[in-house]
Order: structure tokens, then C-alpha cells, then sequence
């Protein structure tokens, strides 16, 4: 019922933006006296905001063609390199460019595409080749692809870290950003335990909920009040029959998105009455600025409802990876396994997802590796999303993760 109700609301509000989107053209013409005075203006941007408030998104592209290296311009391609049910490993080949350190970044499964991250990617380009975890929308694959977890996960990261070192150097780097800090964790624990050829060289991981004791916010609370089954009764749905992926268990987007939204309501309020603003006075540059900003925020995605209900239990409620109790099909992740593994943990001070000491707990329960193999970064004034997009991370961020491959290569 939950998911049906979702989706009429999303059929209504999109005929709505489609007339408010034709409205406000009509408005804008330049045949049109009322595009020059009186609230013709005024009430076409109005209609403007609300038509891409209320647009349904789909999957965005990353749209990264050229990039620059030694000062010269190369074309860029994507090329996917793995493909499995839940998700595919995608590269950023680099035209004419051979070489240089193989770089996976894991994108969070939380409810956003990988796209999220296009200014990761596009930032770290340059200087390596890039990998990307590109995971699939739960409610698109069919119920005969079987379930995916969180152990499932950890797997498909050490397939892809296989994949990326068959040819040329068997060892790549990790970044994780946010949520797959503690999935990346315990692969690289496992994969050191074995000795296995392809584990990383470093692993950086960005504002991951490695401890949520830890300067507990907002997410980990609500995370820890409630009882495990509320999970499972209040925000699980059942995939419609329109979608591929008919009859699956999934933790919706749409829910992932209200709860981002209600958490800084006021400053998404802000940011559309600024877009307001900025159209009334005909200054297209900044709005589009807002728009390609909640064009990627607002493309979400489902997550299996294993997957989401077994993150919940093993990172937020019983801390199993700190406490040395997180298991992967019934095998132990032991962070003391990682000897010769570079970590680096990255916090931003102003981080209202992951609160500052619950990344750092990384390096702290790896007892094994030498404190040389360590390196911690507090970025100051910068929030959650600044981590791995804007200005900081691409002047400040950035250089400290480039020394740190440099270092460990």
C-alpha cells in the first residue's frame, strides 16, 4: 500500500509539473506582453520552482567526457567492465592515457545513484584510472536474480577488486565514501586474512559509519531507538507490479529522500525561495546552479530489503565491526588481519550523517598495522556532502588523498 500510494502521488505530481512547466514557458514567451510587466514574471518563476519541484527523475548521467592532465585535454568514455544483478563495475577509460594507479570508488548504496559522486570522479580523473561501483535500482531486478545483503555487498567488492587487478597491477586503491566504509572495511580485512593478491594498496574512507558510538547523530538515533522489527514493519514495501522487480522486498528511495529532506528542511526551503529569487530576476546561471543540485539529490533508488535491514542490525544497533564481532557468511572480520593495508580516514567537522570519531575508529581498530600505514584527516567547516563534492574536496581534500596513494604506491 505504501509503495502504491507513492506512486499515484507521483503520477498526479507530474502531470501537475508538466502544466506548470507549460504554463510558465507560456508566461516566459516573448510574444507574450505579460513576459514584460505586471506578476507575469513573478508567477512564472513561481511555476518554474514548482515544475521542477514536483518532476519525476530517473537514473542521471554522469556526463563526463574530457578531462585535462598535464595540461592537455582528453576525451573520456564509460565503459562498463562487470556486469552482476545488483550492480555493475564501471570505468572511466581514459583515451590514449596508460598507466597510472587504478583507483575503485564505492559508492554508497543508500538510496542515491553513483552519479552522486560525479564530482569525485571527475576530480580524481587526472591523476588515476577510475573505477566506480555503479549499483543497480532494487526495484528494477527480478525477483529470479535472489536476494542481496550486506554480505553480498562485501563479495561484489572483492569480485570487483579482482577484476580490476587480472590485467597490470594487481593492486588497486579504495575510496568509500559515506555508508560502503564498513562493507570496504571488511572486505579489505578479509582479503588480507587471505593474502590475496588483489587487496588494496590504501583504503580511504569518508565520513562511513565504521563506530556510530561515536558522536552519535541525528541518523544514528533514530537508528537506535527504535526496535529492529519497526524497521521491518514501518518503512519496508513491496515492489508494484508496473517495475521489473515486481514483488521485491525493498527499502524505498522516495522514504530515504523524506528523511534527508526533514532533517535540513529549512535549508532545502531556503535553497528553492533563493532559486525564486534568482529566476524573478533573471538570473538563469545561479538558478540552474539549484537545479543540477536537487536534479541529482532528488534521483533515488530502492535498496533490498535484506541489504538495508542487515546494515541496520550490524552497523547502527549492535556495532558488530568495532566490537570484533561482524561476521560475512558465517567467517569473522578481523581488523587486526590488515597488516600492510594504507588507511585513511577523512572527517569533515561540520558532518551531520557521520559525526566526527566514527570514521577515525578505523584506524584504531586495526591493531596490526603499522602507525605509518595510518593517516587521519578532520577537514575543518566542511559538511557531509563537501566531503567528496564541492571546492574543499577538490582544493583540499583531494591533494591529501593523491599523496596518500603516492605514499603507499
Amino acid at each position: 500500500m505504501l509503495y502504491d500510494a507513492y506512486e499515484i502521488q507521483r503520477s498526479l505530481f507530474a502531470g501537475a509539473s508538466a502544466w506548470a512547466n507549460f504554463s510558465a514557458g507560456l508566461l516566459n514567451n516573448p510574444a507574450n506582453p505579460f513576459a514584460y510587466f505586471g506578476g507575469g514574471p513573478v508567477l512564472a518563476s513561481a511555476l518554474e520552482v514548482f515544475a521542477h519541484a514536483a518532476a519525476p527523475r530517473g537514473k542521471p548521467d554522469f556526463g563526463l567526457d574530457r578531462t585535462t592532465i598535464d595540461g592537455r585535454e582528453v576525451d573520456v568514455h564509460e565503459e562498463v567492465v562487470l556486469r552482476k544483478p545488483f550492480g555493475q563495475l564501471k570505468r572511466f577509460v581514459r583515451q590514449g592515457v596508460e598507466g597510472g594507479p587504478k583507483l575503485l570508488i564505492v559508492a554508497p548504496m543508500s538510496g542515491h545513484y553513483a552519479t552522486l559522486l560525479r564530482g569525485t570522479v571527475e576530480r580524481m580523473l587526472p591523476v588515476a584510472d577510475v573505477y566506480i561501483t555503479d549499483w543497480r535500482d532494487a526495484k528494477l531486478v527480478p525477483l529470479a536474480a535472489g536476494r542481496f545483503d550486506l554480505d553480498d555487498y562485501i563479495e561484489y567488492l572483492v569480485a570487483f577488486l579482482e577484476h580490476i587487478g587480472a590485467e597490470g597491477d594487481p593492486r588497486s586503491h579504495v575510496l568509500a565514501v559515506c555508508q560502503p566504509s564498513v562493507p570496504s572495511y571488511a572486505a579489505v580485512a578479509l582479503m588480507s586474512a587471505d593474502k590475496h593478491p588483489n587487496r588494496p594498496k590504501t583504503l580511504t574512507m569518508m565520513g562511513g559509519p565504521i563506530d556510530t558510538r561515536e558522536a552519535p547523530t541525528a541518523v544514528n538515533t533514530l537508528a537506535t531507538e527504535r526496535p529492529h522489527a519497526w524497521f521491518e514493519q514501518n518503512v519496508i514495501a513491496t515492489v508494484p507490479m508496473m517495475y521489473a522487480g515486481a514483488g521485491r522486498k525493498v527499502y524505498p528511495g522516495f522514504l530515504q529522500l523524506a528523511g534527508f529532506m526533514t532533517m535540513n528542511l529549512g535549508n532545502h526551503m531556503i535553497s528553492h525561495w533563493e532559486m525564486f529569487k534568482h529566476l524573478v530576476q533573471g538570473d538563469d546561471e545561479s538558478a540552474d546552479a539549484t537545479r543540477r543540485f536537487y536534479d541529482e539529490y532528488r534521483s533515488v533508488c530502492d535498496m533490498t530489503a535484506e541489504f538495508y535491514l542487515q546494515t541496520i542490525d550490524v552497523v547502527f544497533q549492535n556495532h558488530s565491526l568495532p566490537k570484533g564481532e561482524m561476521t560475512c557468511r558465517g567467517r569473522k572480520v578481523d581488523p587486526a588481519a590488515i597488516t600492510d593495508v594504507g588507511l585513511l580516514a577523512i572527517e569533515g567537522e561540520r558532518d551531520d550523517i557521520s559525526g566526527i570519531g566514527q570514521t577515525k575508529a578505523a584506524l584504531e581498530i586495526a591493531t596490526k598495522l603499522p602507525e605509518a600505514k595510518k593517516q587521519y584527516l578532520l577537514a575543518p567547516g566542511v559538511g557531509h556532502y563537501g566531503i567528496f563534492n564541492g571546492s574543499k574536496w577538490r582544493n583540499r581534500i583531494a591533494p591529501v588523498l593523491e599523496q596518500w596513494m603516492a605514499a603507499n604506491d
